[in-house]
Formats: structure tokens, C-alpha cells, sequence
């Protein structure tokens, strides 16, 4: 198939989070243009820096120089593609993959199990991480666990399931980790890219402060009115307090988003 064919490609992700943005973003750079994501109403992605969910609330979103339009119609879509730009719907139905049918259809959901893709969604169908298994719910999966497996395509089997531990950064695991301390809506004391000290209350929900565990930046803060959860991951402090990782994306998520890519050329360019 020629790059001219490629780059004709119809892609669509579910999800538009940090990982699918990488995955949009890698994409978008290597000249596949016609990429819409789905999202739901209410965007949870905590790294807001990097993610094309915010377009919903915003109606647009840039990263590293490439935007994303928010599309309130199918129509809408294909105008935003003539504007060179990625759309994002909110669909959390996936009802634009039945009018578009993507040659490509990508789930970066992360939800830790399949919520509902299948392999009839799409000639490719890729799974991003635990929870799918490659050549039964989908044609490739995805390993996304930290390690020397990071990145692998399976054709044949699942990823490794997951271990609940985030993966190592700077030496800390969960204590990275902003959880709410209680049920409720999330008043914001910080923003991302704020120097903080262990110790040093975050935010507010329900009542109860949310504190620091370590010294570092907030990479990672979810929207501030937000109703979450007890327990539920609300932000990330880096150790390495380097404020240009806010808005920059992850070592982790470019290596994910280059097996994207791999696994299209593989099935599309022979």
C-alpha cells in the first residue's frame, strides 16, 4: 500500500486520555490525519497536560504543537479533518464507529479489562494493555506494564495483568500517587506544575485534605469539580521536579503510541 493510501487511513480511538493522546499524537506525526477520539462527557484523565479529553471542556486542546478540535457532529468531524486538525467526540456509546467505520479502531481506554471492543469494530483492532487478548476480542494488544516487555505487540495471548503498583519513577511507586481521601467533589488548592512538599495539603474533597506524600511537581491533577470517589486516583507528583514533563509526554506513553503505530504498518504497508 502506498504512503498516499496510508495517510488515508480512517483511525479512531476510544479514549482520549494521556495514552491515547500519545497514541493520537504519534500518529498524527507519522501523516495519518484522519483520527477522531471518543470520549465521555465528564473527562477523569488526571495529566490534563497531555491530553486531548480537555477539548471537551475547552473545545480545543494542543499538544507538543498538534491540536484537537471538539466535534458536536459527525459532520463537524470531517470538517475539522479538512482543517488538519484530530477531532474529539463525545461518544461513550461508540456510535461514530458504526457511521465512519475506521480501518483502524484503537482502545486506550485503560479500564484494566475489555469494556466492550471487539474485533468486528474495525480490519484492526488494538488493545491498549490488561484486560484484552490478542487474536480473540482483538487482532493486537498492547503490553503497557514498565519493564522489558513495555511496548511489545502480541498477536497471540494477553498482556500481563495487572499489578496494581504504579510503575517506578524517581525511585517512588504508589507513594506518587494523589488518591481522594474521601467521597466528594475535588477543590483544587494546586495546579499542575506546582512545587510541592511532602506534607503539604492539595486539595480538598469532602471535607478532608489531600496530602502530599513525597517532594516533587503535580504532573498529574484531575479537573477541580470534579465528583470522585474514596480512593480514587486524583493526581501524580514527580520526584524529578522538572516542570517541562507537565506538558510533554511520557518516555511511557511514546514507546505504547510507536507500537501503534508498528502494528498499522505491519497490517496495512505490505
Amino acid at each position: 500500500m502506498s504512503q498516499a493510501i496510508l495517510n488515508q487511513l480512517t483511525i479512531g480511538i476510544k479514549g482520549a486520555g494521556d495514552m491515547a493522546s500519545a497514541v493520537a499524537w504519534r500518529l498524527y506525526m507519522a501523516n495519518f490525519k484522519k483520527i477522531f477520539m471518543m470520549e465521555i462527557p465528564y473527562p477523569l484523565a488526571v495529566r490534563r497536560g497531555v491530553c486531548f479529553c480537555e477539548a471537551v471542556h475547552e473545545g480545543q486542546k494542543t499538544i507538543e504543537g498538534v491540536q484537537a478540535l471538539k466535534a458536536s457532529s459527525f459532520e463537524e468531524i470531517r470538517k475539522i479533518w479538512d482543517k488538519g486538525k484530530i477531532a474529539v467526540v463525545v461518544d461513550p456509546e461508540w456510535k461514530t464507529l458504526q457511521k465512519l467505520q475506521p480501518d483502524v479502531l484503537v482502545d486506550a481506554i485503560l479500564a484494566k479489562k475489555n469494556i466492550g471492543t471487539k474485533k468486528s469494530e474495525a480490519t484492526l483492532v488494538l488493545g491498549l494493555g490488561p484486560g484484552f487478548c490478542a487474536g480473540d476480542d482483538v487482532h493486537m494488544a498492547i503490553e503497557t506494564k514498565r519493564g522489558h516487555y513495555l511496548g511489545r505487540i502480541i498477536t497471540s495471548g494477553k498482556p500481563i495483568p495487572d499489578t496494581g503498583i504504579p510503575g517506578n519513577i524517581g525511585g517512588y511507586t504508589a507513594e506518587r500517587l494523589l488518591r481522594a481521601p474521601a467521597e466528594g467533589v475535588f477543590e483544587a488548592r494546586h495546579d499542575i506544575g506546582d512545587i510541592v512538599k511532602s506534607g503539604e495539603v492539595i486539595a480538598n474533597v469532602g471535607g478532608a485534605g489531600l496530602v502530599a506524600g513525597i517532594d516533587g511537581v503535580i504532573r498529574g491533577l484531575i479537573r477541580p469539580g470534579t465528583k470522585v470517589t474514596k480512593n480514587m486516583k486524583v493526581g501524580d507528583i514527580d520526584p524529578r521536579s522538572d516542570i517541562g514533563y507537565c506538558d510533554t509526554i511520557s518516555d511511557k506513553a511514546m514507546a505504547i503510541a510507536g507500537s501503534v503505530i508498528e502494528a498499522v504498518m505491519r497490517t496495512y504497508n505490505k
